[in-house]
């Protein structure tokens, strides 16, 4: 059984905005906290983003592999930001954009926090099923994206990906574990 310890709460004295453009900002908080007086530096995403778990008849899972500035090749589900739309609205473009494909049926499965020791980030991930290849595909988005390839693999394989490293994107591993969950499937 765990035991809590007193609880302090976080105090914030002075706020100033370090940077800003059209998706993040990032401000410092002289804050005081279980460790006592210090600087806070926290990221805020401005609009939530949505991350799309794509399964086809055959219980296979769509993956974009594309190049991170920040981390390199990853492999992930089809993600996004939600750039003022409805959370709902903007999980169907982005699949289309990323993927080509359009689902007839979706399903919320939760919302989580990327980040959360740094940054306030809200994200939305939906179930999507019922998928059929749209005309004129995403070509043109992907390019712009980095989307090297668009797969579809097992879902019990992409938690062998996960499990080996292949996958390492946090979003994309809690993403899958929302499906998991919800339908039943740890292997």
């Amino acid at each position: 059984m765990a035991h809590r310890l007193g609880r302090m709460a976080w105090v914030t004295h002075e706020t100033t905005t370090v940077y800003a453009n059209a998706w993040i900002s990032v401000r410092e908080d002289r804050v005081t906290g279980p460790a006592g007086e210090g600087i806070y530096g926290v990221v805020t995403m401005r609009q939530p983003a949505v991350f799309v778990i794509a399964l086809d008849e055959q219980d296979r899972m769509c993956l974009v592999t594309l190049e991170r500035y920040t981390t390199g090749r990853s492999i992930e589900v089809p993600a996004g930001g939600s750039d003022g739309e409805d959370p709902l609205l903007a999980a169907r473009r982005e699949l289309l954009e990323e993927t080509g494909y359009e689902a007839a049926e979706w399903t919320p499965l939760g919302t989580m926090n990327a980040l959360n020791g740094i940054a306030d980030a809200p994200e939305h991930v939906f179930l999507a099923r019922g998928l059929t290849l749209a005309t004129g595909a995403a070509s043109t988005s992907q390019e712009e994206e980095g989307i090297d390839a668009v797969s579809w693999v097992p879902f019990g394989e992409v938690l062998d990906m996960i499990a080996d490293g292949r996958i390492s994107d946090g979003e994309t591993v809690a993403a899958v574990a929302y499906a998991g969950i919800r339908l039943g499937r740890f292997r």
